[in-house]
Parts: C-alpha cells; structure tokens; sequence
C-alpha cells in the first residue's frame, strides 16, 4: 500500500473518532500526522457508526411492559378473551418466541385476569430499550440442556411447556330453563322470588314466589307447580317472600304490612304477624327469629314460637327499608335503606352498631361472605352504581368497584370466593366476580327488563333469576369445586373476635 495513502486513510478513521470539541481536533496538521505516526493499526476498535445490541436487554417485553396501562377498549377485550382456551395457548405460545427468539426466561404463563400477573410485571427488570455497548460474546440463558436433546427449545422454553395450566371456567351464556312468571312486579324495593334450603330443600329443592296475590312452590325434581297462599281474598297481595334455614316454612310479607308464616309441607298458615303499618318489602331468618323490614322505616324481630306481642324493634333508617341479611355466625343483622345507608345491628342492642353512608342510592343488595369472617358486601342503586366491600370486625371499607348500571342483587358462591350481581338501569345484566381482584368471570344477559331477584339453589351451583319481563331464568354459574377453608389457627384473630 502507497505509504501517503495510508496515513491519509488513518488521518480520517481517526479523526471521525475524536469527540467534538477536543483539543486534538483543532490542532495542526504537523501535530496530527505526528500523533497518528505513532499509532498501531491493528489496536484500532471503533468503528465509524455505533450499532446497538441487544444481548439481554429484552426490549420488546419492556416496551409491551410500559404501554400496558394505557390500553384501549379494544385491547382490554383482547386481554379478557385471554381467559379462554385459545387465548392461553395464544399467550403461552407468545410466550415461548420471547424465550426463543429474546430471551426472555419465561417459565410460567400468568393468568392476565389475576393479581399474579400485576405483581409479575412490577417485578420485572427495567431496562432501556436499547443499549449501547461493546459488543461481546453472548452468554446462554442456560447451562441445563442435555448435550444429547434433539430439541431445538431452550430449558426455560422446556419449563414453560411443562408448567401447570388451570383450565378455565366455561359457564354457559344461555339459561338450562326458563319458566314464564306471569304478574311478577317490576319493583324494586320487592323481595319475591327464593329457594328453599335445609332438609326441606334436599328433598324437594323448591322455590317460592310470588305473582301478585299468590305465592307458588315450583319443584326443580317434579317441576310440579302447587299454589301456596291467595291473598286476594283479604285484598291484599304479595310484597316478599323467605324460607326459614330448615326449609319447612315459608314467610310471606304483605302489602298492608302483615307477615304470615306457612307451612310449605302441609300447605296451611301458621300464623299471621302484626306490627307494621306499611308494605313489609325484606324478610331474614336467623334460627327461629324472624326479622321483617318495611317501608314504615321499622325493623321488627320477632321468634315464632312466642306470643305475637313479643318483639323487637329496630328504627335507624329514615326511609324504607328494602334489604336484610343475617351474618353466616348469626351475630350480625345488615340492613340496607332507601335512605342510602347501610346499617350493621348486633342480637342485643337497639341502635345500630356501624353505619356506612358512602353509597348515593338506595342499597337493597346485601351478601356476607360465608369464607370470610366480617366481609360484607352491598351495592347502591341507579346514583351509585357500586359495588362496596366492608371489613365490619373493623368497621373498614376495603374497595368499591363501579359497575355501570343499578345493583339489584348479591350473593356469593358456597364453594369460591365468588359472588353474583344483578343488574337494572341500563344494561340488564347479570355478572359473576372473583374476589378479592373484582374481575369479571362471566357477563349473562337475556332479561329486557331490570333483573330485580336473584336467589341461589341449595346446592350452591345455580342461580334463578326473575325480572319485570314476567321471567324466570335458571343459569348454572358457580362451580363445584370447594374454596381453601378458613383457617381455624388461633393466630387468626379474624376467626376468634366475635
């Protein structure tokens, strides 16, 4: 090579590699030959341009990482399809080109409707996107993989295959029977359809409701339908229904604000309760108490083996009230008002031990979670929307969740820590949650009309559900599989304070 080309080509290689606004940039040129002269040609890395590598960095994940909570609708449908069987296989093999083609390291797939999957991506690496270094000889992800595998997967790849996968919860959109339920009102502070439980139950699993001025048993075993009472004889008519924890008897409150007590074997009436002065629109059982909450603004508690005088009365609502609930210990009475409080009443005292005012509408569902001790759960009407969760050992909200529409109903699963809602203004829905991450397992729709009762079978997997369309809807919801019981250890201060 001519000698005065060369020093002209290591004159501009090294030139382009001195940073602007170095001294040596605006010497001389005596100075820079001088300088270059003195150089080895061999010991020379750069190179005229920087070119990023991407050894380790997993850029791709990171930006899919840093964009997430910025989803459209259209993507957060995407996310909730993921629940499906197509859609896991779908992340799982997305999955599996991360570790193939970026080394990603994924070992297991995350559930993207669990809290799992919050906590995975909080705990992930942050890096840049793209980094700028001297490129080296890339290290495997792993030493493990069997010098004599004919697979072309990476162990983690390996490990990502062979990783458990729940299966997901398939509950049908289309309710197994649907019966017509001429004269069921359109009412919301009405209490009319439920099912039997207790011995009773097991043998005939009935359900009542209420049409009017009658109430019907109808079978699920024989789907024979048997009229229980008439009230148009007295001129009255049918404002809610109960069925006591044996299931022998049945509670029906009355318009002019009576609560008579039948006997649904024998199909004959007990007795007949005086005390309020208006409709009687939510009814409880706890043992052989009965409570009964009007629109006179009482709540009487009375036992049915005792003398009609003998009673209870509990005034803390300034409205009517439209739902009650006894506590699974049966310590506890909630009772939820048009006032828009939520009253939480001991067996002894007559005022009202907590009191939550944070919901804007009226709130008839109520539900106390049977798998854990003190969880209450309601939900406000067509201003509130909302679904609220309160700690009453400590008298604490825990969190809310707006649902879009008017919260008729609430009941939790006997077998998950699930629950179900009904819903009115405007969507007509049914929506069953997982607790404690409130997401949506399953959406149900087929009432045009506000789905104003709900009650669930006595062996926990089925719902009914009754609304102003004059129909009643039978849907399988919940699954048979049990829930981790409680734990009784004596550490647990939640399963000893009473």
């Amino acid at each position: 090579m001519d000698q005065d080309y060369e020093r002209r080509l290591l004159r501009q290689i090294n030139h382009q590699n001195v940073p602007e606004g170095h001294p040596s940039k605006a010497s001389t040129k005596g100075s820079l030959e001088s300088g270059y002269a003195a150089c080895n040609p061999v010991t020379v890395k750069s190179g005229d341009r920087f070119i990023p590598t991407r050894a380790g960095s997993n850029w791709s994940i990171n930006f899919h990482y840093a964009n997430e909570n910025c989803w459209s609708p259209n993507q957060n449908q995407r996310a909730k399809d993921a629940s499906t069987d197509t859609g896991k296989d779908a992340v799982a093999y997305a999955a599996l080109l991360r570790n193939e083609l970026l080394g990603a390291g994924i070992e297991t797939v995350h559930d993207p409707h669990t809290d799992d999957r919050r906590n995975a991506i909080l705990t992930q690496d942050t890096h840049s996107l793209f980094r700028y270094t001297i490129h080296t000889k890339r290290v495997p992800f792993d030493n493990e993989i069997s010098p004599y595998s004919l697979s072309p997967l990476s162990n983690k790849s390996h490990k990502l295959l062979r990783s458990p996968r729940k299966p997901a919860r398939k509950i049908s959109k289309i309710p197994f029977k649907v019966l017509d339920a001429p004269e069921l009102q359109d009412d919301f502070y009405l209490n009319l359809v439920h099912f039997s439980s207790g011995h009773y139950a097991k043998i005939l699993n009935c359900r009542s409701v209420g049409l009017g001025a009658c109430v019907y048993l109808w079978s699920a075993c024989t789907s024979q339908v048997t009229r229980l009472c008439d009230l148009s004889v007295d001129g009255d008519s049918v404002t809610s229904v109960c069925w006591n924890e044996r299931g022998s008897l049945v509670a029906v409150g009355t318009h002019k604000g009576f609560v008579q007590i039948w006997d649904a074997a024998g199909g004959r009436k007990l007795t007949s309760l005086e005390g309020h002065s208006a409709r009687v629109g939510a009814l409880a059982w706890n043992g052989e108490q009965l409570s009964s909450g009007s629109r006179d603004r009482v709540i009487l508690q009375r036992d049915v083996r005792t003398p009609p005088p003998v009673e209870r009365r509990l005034q803390g609502h300034r409205q009517e009230v439209c739902g009650l609930k006894w506590s699974p210990d049966h310590q506890h009475l909630a009772s939820g008002g048009n006032d828009n409080k939520l009253l939480v009443w001991n067996s002894s005292s007559l005022l009202p031990v907590q009191q939550y005012s944070d919901h804007l509408a009226a709130v008839k569902a109520i539900a106390w979670s049977p798998h854990q001790h003190g969880l209450l759960a309601s939900g406000g009407g067509t201003a509130d929307r909302c679904l609220r969760f309160w700690n009453t050992l400590t008298g604490q909200a825990l969190q809310s969740t707006d649902t879009g529409s008017q919260v008729c109903n609430l009941a939790w699963s006997k077998h998950a820590n699930e629950l179900v809602s009904t819903h009115g203004y405007s969507q007509n829905q049914i929506l069953v949650w997982k607790y404690p991450s409130l997401t949506q397992v399953a959406k149900l729709t087929g009432h045009s009309y506000r789905v104003l009762y709900l009650a669930v079978s006595p062996d926990g997997e089925a719902i009914v559900t009754g609304a102003g369309d004059e129909t009643l809807r039978f849907w399988n919801v919940f699954s048979k599989t049990r829930c981790t019981k409680e734990s009784k250890s004596v550490l647990n201060l939640f399963t000893r304070i009473r």
